[in-house]
This record gives C-alpha cells, sequence and structure tokens, in this order.
C-alpha cells in the first residue's frame, strides 16, 4: 500500500490524541496523502483531522487531530505553524532556487509547506521546530537573500490563474470528465487513465466509470489540474451541464 506507513503513522498520531487529551499532528503532507489520511479516517472511530497548512489555499497542509474538548475555532494555527519571509537582493529566485537552499541547510521536505513567491520576495511556511534553522539561508541559487519571522496572517494569499471551463456530458463519468476538461479525445482519456496518468481527488485513478461530483479535483499528467465547480441541468439531448476551473 501506498501510503501504508503515513497511515500507520496517524493512527498513532489519532489514538494518542484521545488517550492524553492533547492536539496531536503530523508533518506538512502533500495533497494525495492529505486525501489518502482523511479516506482512511472516515471510516475510523477516532477524531476526524483538520487540515491546515498555514494560511488558506495552501497545497500542503500538516493533518491536526483536535482532543475531544478542544474545539475547531479554537485551535491556534500560530502555535503550531511558522512563517518566514525571505527577500532577494538582485535577481529573483524560483521556486526551485529557494526549495533546493533551505533543503540544503538538512531539513526534510516534510517539515517545509507551501513556498510563495512574488517578484524579489518569498513566503515559506514550515514547521516552528526547524524556523529558525531556515532562517540562516543566505542565498537561494546565486542571489544573495535575507529571512526574518512574520506571522502567519502577513503572508499574501497565492496568486492563481484559472481558466474556465463549460461543457456537457452523457454521464459524469471519470473518463467522459477528463475528455472534456482536457480538450480529449475520449480514447486518449481512456489511454491515460489506464497509464496512471489520472487522479481523482489527488489520488490516482483507473476507474473510467468512477463518478465525479462537484468540488472534486482532478488532474491529468502533462495537462493539469482542475476543479469541478457544478454539474446540473440537462441540454435538449438529455446531457449534463458541466462547469469547472482548470488551474493556469
Amino acid at each position: 500500500m501506498e501510503f501504508e506507513a503515513l497511515l500507520r503513522r496517524v493512527q498513532d498520531l489519532q489514538s494518542r490524541c484521545e488517550r492524553t487529551g492533547q492536539l496531536t499532528a503530523t508533518q506538512f503532507l502533500t495533497p494525495a496523502e492529505q486525501a489518502a489520511v482523511d479516506r482512511w479516517c472516515k471510516n475510523q472511530p477516532g477524531p476526524r483531522p483538520l487540515f491546515f497548512g498555514g494560511a488558506e489555499d495552501c497545497e500542503r497542509r500538516a493533518a491536526f487531530f483536535l482532543p475531544d474538548w478542544m474545539e475547531p475555532e479554537a485551535f491556534d494555527p500560530s502555535e503550531q505553524l511558522s512563517a518566514l519571509r525571505i527577500d532577494a537582493f538582485y535577481g529573483t529566485p524560483g521556486h526551485r532556487d529557494y526549495l533546493g537552499a533551505l533543503l540544503a541547510l538538512g531539513v526534510r521536505r516534510e517539515w517545509i509547506g507551501d513556498i510563495r513567491i512574488r517578484e524579489q520576495t518569498a513566503w515559506v511556511f514550515c514547521l516552528p521546530s526547524v524556523a529558525g534553522q531556515l532562517s540562516g539561508l543566505e542565498q537561494a541559487g546565486r542571489v544573495s537573500v535575507k529571512v526574518r519571522p512574520i506571522a502567519l496572517e502577513e503572508v499574501p494569499a497565492p496568486e492563481v490563474k484559472r481558466k474556465a471551463v463549460r461543457f456537457t456530458v452523457q454521464s459524469p463519468r471519470f473518463d467522459a470528465v477528463v475528455s472534456e476538461t482536457f480538450r480529449l479525445s475520449r480514447t486518449n482519456a481512456v489511454k491515460l487513465i489506464a497509464a496512471d496518468a489520472a487522479s481523482l481527488n489527488y489520488l490516482c485513478c483507473t476507474k473510467n466509470d468512477a463518478p465525479v461530483s462537484e468540488g472534486d479535483v482532478i488532474s491529468l499528467k502533462g495537462y493539469g489540474k482542475a476543479k469541478i465547480l457544478e454539474i446540473g441541468g440537462s441540454s435538449r439531448k438529455g446531457r449534463l451541464f458541466v462547469s469547472g476551473e482548470i488551474y493556469c
């Protein structure tokens, strides 16, 4: 099982939360890992995870297990996560430059969350335990940088470009939605799905007839990622209207 070790860790965190009455948490998880954890927890009697990465719209997020006495509104993310601002001088390092430089400091990828970049400034979410270590960064790529800690709420929202799509399908099958969303022939969509190139809600999906619902996220290697916003209404020929957005 691809996520077996992670789910064993999650089971331990869930059990410890119930046993001690204390908050427990994973490190930063990829979207696929989050989906696997969420799906597994739905079938377990323990507390469900609260996913948060430092701000809204984070892709990498940690899973927090709250004790039964703590309401979600009382959860203070600033006690669990940290944020850093990195200013570059005389250059504009890219995501790969920043990530490579941060990992070169001896930290693991799962200790670092999203990295957001705007021109000569980058913002990084991380675990508090490595914030001090990451603050020692002096260079990203070939560019000199300066790091300082900031509050989580000082990190700006990500700049995400989206393109609206609208189409009709006979039924909201996975292969049909993939085909229409990414403007592929049904035959090519089926081939890519069979080749493990497609995912539904960040988990690989090889079932052509898997149902797609509103709010689902579909990804196709080499073509991108899209979110299905609405499924409803019928055309004169009885086909369903589907609307969504592709992340450019």
